[in-house]
């Protein structure tokens, strides 16, 4: 366990000194701040409100997980194998007295921190946004939903980046991973509008699956169906990527 624990540490360390996280951060707080901005121009020029302090979380939400958290979940997810793989420093990490596994593991458990983070970051700024603004509406009801809401948004936007790994472990560089990767994303998105009655079955129709759980009757069944769909995508997607990379000679 201590062997896994320095190599996470290590891999969040490396994401630490990217500029990715950094510019995920301001980008957050520019898409928050532009949000509410344009939320204020509705209310003084139309004198309608518009959003409450936590229905304006709620719209960073949809827009964050459609734009920004799957986008920055790829670049992190393409930087921890392709961009090793193609500086060639994966072999330096190789030679450390650990297994392959514990290596893949803590790469991706880095990206899950990475992906938590990023929601937690936003979920807070929308809040404090959202007080500052319009703290006559918030409630404790809504914050905690908010809180859920930004939790459960994590599951789908870590299956997407599971998917990515898979193909950075699939493509040798790291620009292929990422076109082909947003590629996929378009089209999944596009032929769950075309095709509505079949995009249960795919993973980008996962990324609004936090309305289910604000709903005033929980359609548990619902949820629980996907919640096993995207498990299903998960290990699969765990486990090839592992398969590749423990069979990658470096």
């Amino acid at each position: 366990m201590a062997v896994f624990q320095a190599a996470l540490i290590n891999e969040l360390e490396k994401l630490r000194k990217k500029k990715k996280a950094v510019v995920a951060i301001v980008l957050s707080l520019l898409m928050t701040v532009i949000g509410q901005l344009l939320v204020l121009g509705v209310r003084m020029g139309f004198g309608i409100r518009g959003a409450g302090s936590t229905d304006f979380s709620m719209l960073v939400l949809s827009f964050a997980v459609n734009t920004l958290l799957p986008l920055f979940a790829v670049l992190v997810a393409i930087d921890s194998f392709s961009g090793e793989f193609n500086q060639n420093t994966m072999r330096t990490t190789l030679t450390r007295p650990i297994s392959r596994f514990k290596i893949y593991a803590a790469k991706v458990t880095a990206i899950g921190i990475f992906i938590l983070v990023n929601l937690a970051f936003l979920s807070i700024l929308s809040l404090v946004f959202g007080l500052v603004f319009s703290g006559d509406t918030m409630s404790f009801k809504g914050v905690l939903q908010v809180i859920l809401a930004y939790g459960v948004s994590f599951f789908p936007i870590f299956i997407l980046a599971l998917g990515v790994v898979l193909l950075a472990n699939v493509l040798k560089s790291g620009t292929s991973v990422f076109f082909v990767a947003i590629l996929s994303f378009i089209i999944f998105k596009g032929l769950g509008v075309l095709f509505s009655q079949y995009s249960g079955i795919l993973l980008t129709s996962y990324f609004d699956w936090y309305n289910l759980w604000l709903a005033s009757s929980m359609p548990w069944v619902k949820i629980l169906r996907e919640f096993l769909l995207m498990l299903g995508y998960g290990l699969i997607f765990f486990t090839g990527a592992y398969y590749l990379f423990d069979k990658k000679e470096f």
